[in-house]
């Protein structure tokens, strides 16, 4: 974990003006997180903001179980305020399953909850039916509504009790979901803009529209390009581009596809957010020679490092006989990789693998 990025990203953020905070929200890497750094992040979070704005810290989990303990486990830490708790995923539970999950959830915690609705990452949908008889749950207090579909979310503020908060979960539509009664976004893109975020979500929510959707219309491809590959691949790798993180992830995450990154850096620098081009991650940023003995007269292929046919991602394809071959590298850019080549006998017979 990258302390000081982490450090630096929460307080920015506040400084920024967003209103609350979502540690371990689980659209970012949490599930790949263990126990223990779950906790650290929520408690280096509770640290940083000092109590200058609220958190609501992520526990989720599909063993209703498991998501009792986490969510006692932060309920109990002086700073949080609120729990954010998804769907159980992968289990698909039935509607009144859901609704005993997060009951029973509440029910063990004296902390409001937040419910997490994104049937497209957990394979199951709140209907607005249930999300009116978790309403009447105590400390249930509102929903992120992330399932993409504008008529439910209306059906959703038309059976909720007026003081049910309802968060859009999804950057683009957060303008619709205010103008249907939600109440503001837990955002993607506000790590990226958190201070534009905020002044399109107030503007909305004071009733000056002609702000609101000039800030949307500005951003708009920036929040839509965050879905280009699963979240957070995009997010980080802006982040990464804006020099306030480097671009790390943990299996089974990969950086981005060359083509969807230069897409994303093109909307980043048009919306303002980098000024120049950004190198991709450093292991994409090195080049292999791969001299194969049996494969012709001294043949060689070329290969970027992150390329599919390579072994630990070295450059070297898959089949390697060190009794009849060798690799060369890594070379930091493809040019050098081809000059180097260049210098090797004349009798080698050059060619270059899809990957570069």
């Amino acid at each position: 974990m990258d302390e000081t990025a982490l450090r630096t990203l929460i307080a920015w953020q506040v400084e920024s003006g967003i209103d609350f905070l979502v540690p371990c929200g689980t659209t970012g890497e949490t599930p790949t997180l263990s126990h223990d750094e779950w906790l650290h992040v929520i408690d280096s979070t509770i640290e940083v903001v000092a109590g200058r704005v609220p958190i609501v810290a992520g526990a989720t989990s599909n063993s209703t179980q498991d998501a009792v303990e986490k969510a006692k486990e932060v309920a109990g830490r002086p700073g949080v305020n609120a729990i954010l708790t998804a769907s159980p995923y992968y289990n698909k539970p039935t509607q009144e399953g859901q609704y005993r999950h997060f009951r029973t959830i509440a029910e063990a915690v004296d902390k409001p909850i937040i419910l997490y609705n994104v049937p497209g990452r957990t394979g199951a949908n709140i209907e607005p039916a249930t999300l009116a008889r978790l309403a009447e749950v105590q400390n249930i207090a509102g929903v992120k509504e992330a399932s993409g579909n504008i008529s439910q979310i209306a059906e959703v503020c038309n059976a909720v009790p007026e003081n049910f908060l309802v968060f859009s979960g999804d950057d683009a539509v957060t303008l619709p979901v205010i103008a249907l009664g939600g109440v503001g976004i837990i955002s993607v893109a506000s790590n990226e803009i958190p201070r534009e975020m905020s002044e399109m979500t107030r503007a909305a929510l004071n009733n000056d529209w002609d702000t609101a959707r000039r800030i949307q219309r500005k951003y708009l491809l920036l929040m839509q390009a965050n879905f280009m590959e699963s979240n957070p691949l995009p997010v980080k790798a802006v982040l990464a581009m804006m020099g306030k993180i480097e671009e790390v992830y943990r299996l089974p995450l990969l950086p981005m596809r060359r083509d969807t990154r230069s897409r994303l850096q093109k909307i980043a620098t048009e919306a303002g957010l980098i000024t120049r081009p950004a190198a991709p991650p450093a292991e994409a940023a090195e080049f292999y020679i791969y001299e194969n003995w049996l494969a012709g007269p001294h043949k060689i292929v070329l290969h970027r490092s992150t390329c599919g046919q390579c072994n630990h991602g070295k450059g070297r394809p898959a089949g390697h006989d060190p009794n009849h071959s060798r690799w060369h590298g890594p070379y930091a850019t493809l040019a050098e990789t081809r000059e180097a080549s260049h210098n090797m006998a004349s009798v080698l017979i050059r060619s270059e693998c899809k990957c570069v």
